[in-house]
């Protein structure tokens, strides 16, 4: 697998493109765009499921200023736990700063792959079809 590296590193400082068949250009142009697809579908997911847990949060850090003892209930695993609030809040900071992080390098993932996916367009002279 290094040499399959070095050698496309290679290629690309003298400046020429690996001469790939039409079927390969085809799948390798596939793949890329459901690579981009997937990332992007998780990336909406789990801002998503920050969204939520700030929302959860905002409820929660106003009971936590009045009442901080007072019952949460939080699904873990598929098991529902009963917690006090002031246990809670924590822990769901704690996951939704988790879910921000790998969300920002997810996306710094997507930028890579769509420079790599405009490259590869740009190397083998790739443009949309135009609508008659």
């Amino acid at each position: 697998m290094a040499s399959s590296v070095s050698a496309s590193s290679a290629s690309k400082a003298k400046g020429k493109v690996a001469p790939l068949s039409d079927q390969e250009i085809s799948q390798n142009y596939s793949r890329m765009q459901s690579d981009l697809q997937a990332l992007a579908g998780k990336i909406g997911e789990l801002d998503q499921e920050a969204d939520e847990h700030t929302l959860v949060l905002g409820t929660l850090n106003e009971a936590l200023a009045e009442e901080p003892d007072r019952k949460c209930f939080r699904l873990i695993g598929g098991v529902l736990v009963e917690r006090t609030v002031k246990d809670v809040v924590p822990a769901l900071q704690t996951n939704r700063d988790g879910i921000k992080k790998v969300v920002g390098n997810l996306t710094e993932q997507y930028k890579t792959k769509e420079n790599e996916f405009d490259a590869f367009k740009r190397d083998y002279n790739i443009r949309p079809a135009t609508r008659s």
